[in-house]
């Protein structure tokens, strides 16, 4: 095999694709600051146990482990910074009131989370911690939605979910931990003959509201189908109230709803989201409260926040135009150099073109050029 033959699934970023990723990231954390979230820069590794305690089996089968060089003690390169970002708010800040947190770095994955996708996604992602009413759940899926505009992605539709309305089904059934995981599974396929197989010894109320959970997914007016066909029970009653107020407080999009949705990882505790747009396969951003993320830092702070793939998200994102920049000559002369660096702090993309190479075509638009006239240096149109 060649040296140079990258592992599967882990891919060089080529100029263009590199530009444009880099451009989304930028507007990304603009729109962040704009929020008024702060940016934070955890490690890629540290600790295994500070990052898998209390995020469930699926990040732990998606998290690359090594041992320390320097203690023998276990590590992982971070599959997910949502329990770093929990880490950072318990234990390095420790604020009283509410703390808004942002994030963008590469994270890595054992396996690639859906067929095609890339091992070693850029993962960027805002948190609020502190807060425990709908208003942060509001705020982070309006910025979430935000983000996506600001990538220029196509109509968008939200999906609404609450991870309350399995757990209250589950919490009577009786079945192991081994058996939710199954059960989880045979929901997120909309497996009905599974699922009945797995349910046929729980209390009748609970297979049938589980089953149920199958068919429990559409407008609006799946929210009106559940409050007939699911326990009434506080836990439930309470997640399908928040599902509706914070559909409706949303202007602009689509909005459905899958009740039985479970995708993603297993710390959600509340209601939870997934944000689709025209032309992407998948979801484009995930997301809700995960008000457990912070007990095994011994602070359980209320959380809501999401995360996406900046490297799918420029997948479908529109083309952005090139920069526009100014191609010069390559010389010694001061005038022309000290011409060149006026442009560049005035912030103008200057191209030096090396001799020999004055033919050749790269990633950037020029479409003036510096050029002498009457003895001075002046910019010019091509």
């Amino acid at each position: 095999m060649s040296a140079w033959v990258l592992p599967d699934h882990i891919a060089d970023v080529l100029p263009s694709e590199a530009r444009h990723i880099e451009e989304i990231r930028r507007d990304l954390l603009d729109m962040a600051r704009c929020y008024g979230y702060e940016l934070v820069m955890p490690p890629l590794l540290e600790h295994l146990e500070s990052l898998l305690s209390g995020t469930g089996e699926a990040l732990d089968l998606q998290t690359f482990k090594l041992v320390d060089q320097l203690s023998g003690r276990m590590m992982g390169l971070r599959a997910d910074s949502t329990p770093q970002v929990a880490r950072i708010d318990a234990h390095l800040l420790n604020r009283r009131g509410v703390t808004r947190l942002c994030y963008c770095g590469p994270v890595l994955h054992t396996r690639p989370a859906v067929p095609h996708a890339t091992r070693e996604p850029l993962q960027f992602g805002a948190e609020i911690y502190g807060h425990s009413g709908l208003e942060a759940d509001l705020e982070i899926l309006t910025l979430a939605l935000d983000a996506l505009k600001s990538a220029q992605v196509g109509a968008i539709t939200v999906d609404l979910a609450d991870a309350r309305i399995v757990d209250a089904l589950l919490a009577p059934s009786g079945l192991s931990a081994a058996q939710q995981v199954l059960v989880h599974a045979a929901l997120a396929a909309k497996d009905r003959s599974e699922l009945a197989q797995l349910v046929q010894n729980c209390p009748p109320a609970t297979a049938q509201g589980l089953l149920a959970l199958v068919d429990l997914y559409g407008d609006v007016s799946v929210l009106a189908l559940a409050k007939q066909a699911l326990p009434d029970v506080p836990q439930i009653r309470e997640a399908l109230a928040n599902l509706e107020w914070l559909a409706g407080h949303l202007d602009g999009v689509h909005v459905s709803f899958d009740l039985a949705d479970l995708r993603g990882y297993a710390y959600y505790t509340g209601a939870r989201f997934s944000v689709f747009a025209a032309g992407a396969s998948d979801a484009l951003a995930r997301g809700g409260r995960y008000d457990e993320v912070g007990s095994v830092f011994g602070r359980k702070r209320p959380a809501v926040g999401f995360s996406l793939d900046v490297k799918v998200l420029a997948t479908a994102a529109a083309v952005r135009p090139l920069r526009a920049a100014v191609r010069a000559p390559w010389g010694e002369v001061p005038a022309l150099r000290a011409a060149i660096a006026q442009l560049r702090q005035q912030g103008e993309t200057v191209v030096c073109v090396l001799p020999g190479h004055e033919s050749e075509v790269d990633e950037f638009q020029c479409d003036r050029e510096l050029v002498q006239a009457a003895g001075q240096w002046v910019v010019t149109a091509i």
